[in-house]
């Protein structure tokens, strides 16, 4: 067993066993999740329609944030407890199926419902070392440029371009000496938003070997560029989370950002009439920004056995169904995994879909390998350390590209 997992573990089994001895309801499926509020209610409603086929089940969901989620779930799996659907993005199916708490579905499934899921322009389901662990409702997952029309008519194409008509959108209106309004906004201090710009300098986080890259020039100079962007050209806050961005787009304080259809439909129901587009070409190398792209759906728990099993798979294909899909994609812009969904014109002639497939296809799949999470967890301290001044983007690389083969090579052990 991987050592870090078996860690969380020691720590944690005694309270898991507690909790997973008290109180379980046999009769009852329960699916974690990270969907945001307007997804969470198709979800929610697609449970209670499900349910009235077994009115003596009950079938209920529960949010968490991803690590979170991730973390729980490989707690509550070993313990012989937690969710009998587990979904979330693939780059889980390394960790979660190398300790064993999901299970193989290509078994389960019948092969004509296995090939009713798209291959192109990715492959929706997730396979790894021969096993089927994930069963996809859409794909994407990558980040975009959402922009305010009212503000930005017609996006930038360019990273000059965003910055010659950021400056006179970033305004600092009551004389504080600092912006109340800026160009743009994204939450760049976290690794996953500052892979794309690595790309746009053409590099990337892994070779073609799944070895980590991070102390190269591409990696320095995307770091750099984000940094310039907050200090030298001034049209993004020089402090940022998720959180805060969020905010600024939407109370029109931030005329673009950077995020995942996740969010889209949250703008929406704020009134702000959004444009989705690529993220601006790199002007220096001339290559568009790669944003990490991947399935998100289903996976079983190792835990579900007997007729708890047979109703998950079938709530599983039902969640999975274009009808399902479609719902999501109607509220948040999300790209359906089914074969006819993804050729349905709810999504054909959704201009917010076309636009986030033309982000999609100029992305990045990563392996859904467990050295993913450690090389995430590698970049993440000293790349922030950059934007706190601990570190310069030279020194942060050879940081994290030093921690990153310390973390995997500890774990492998």
């Amino acid at each position: 067993m991987i050592r870090l997992f078996r860690q969380i573990l020691f720590v944690c089994i005694g309270m898991v066993f507690l909790i997973s001895c008290s109180g379980r309801n046999p009769k009852s499926i329960i699916v974690w999740h990270s969907l945001r509020p307007l997804e969470r209610r198709v979800l929610r409603n697609a449970l209670d329609e499900f349910a009235g086929k077994y009115p003596q089940w009950d079938f209920s969901e529960l949010f968490y944030a991803p690590e979170t989620a991730r973390t729980n779930f490989i707690i509550s799996a070993l313990g012989g407890s937690g969710p009998t659907l587990f979904w979330g993005a693939n780059d889980n199916i390394g960790p979660l199926a190398e300790l064993g708490v999901i299970q193989p579905l290509e078994n389960m499934l019948q092969q004509s419902f296995i090939d009713s899921f798209i291959t192109k322009p990715i492959a929706a389901n997730t396979w790894l070392n021969g096993h089927l662990y994930q069963i996809a409702d859409r794909v994407g997952n990558h980040l975009c440029l959402v922009y305010n029309k009212a503000l930005v008519p017609r996006p930038p194409q360019s990273m000059n371009e965003l910055i010659k008509i950021g400056k006179p959108l970033t305004r600092d209106d009551d004389g504080d000496g600092r912006p109340d309004h800026y160009a743009l906004v994204w939450n760049y201090t976290e690794p996953f938003f500052a892979v794309p710009f690595i790309g746009g300098f053409g590099g990337w986080i892994v070779d073609e070997n799944l070895r980590p890259t991070l102390d190269t020039k591409p990696v320095i100079n995307a770091a750099q560029f984000i940094y310039d962007l907050a200090h030298k050209y001034g049209i993004i806050p020089i402090e940022c989370d998720y959180e805060i961005a969020n905010a600024l787009f939407k109370d029109g304080s931030a005329a673009m950002i950077i995020n995942g259809s996740w969010s889209w439909g949250t703008y929406i129901e704020n009134g702000i009439d959004i444009g989705i587009a690529r993220i601006p070409k790199i002007d220096a190398t001339g290559l568009w920004p790669t944003p990490v792209v991947s399935p998100l759906g289903y996976s079983l728990n190792v835990n579900a056995k007997g007729e708890k099993q047979k109703i998950a798979l079938e709530l599983l294909r039902f969640l999975t169904s274009s009808k399902v899909e479609l719902r999501f994609t109607k509220v948040s812009g999300s790209i359906p995994s089914r074969v006819d969904a993804f050729a349905d014109p709810q999504v054909r002639d959704n201009p917010l879909v076309s636009a986030s497939l033309n982000q999609l296809i100029v992305g990045k799949v990563l392996p859904p390998i467990t050295e993913m999470r450690w090389i995430w967890d590698a970049m993440r301290p000293s790349y922030q350390g950059i934007f706190t001044g601990r570190v310069t983007p030279q020194q942060a690389a050879k940081d994290m590209q030093a921690l990153a083969l310390k973390l995997i090579k500890e774990n492998r052990e």
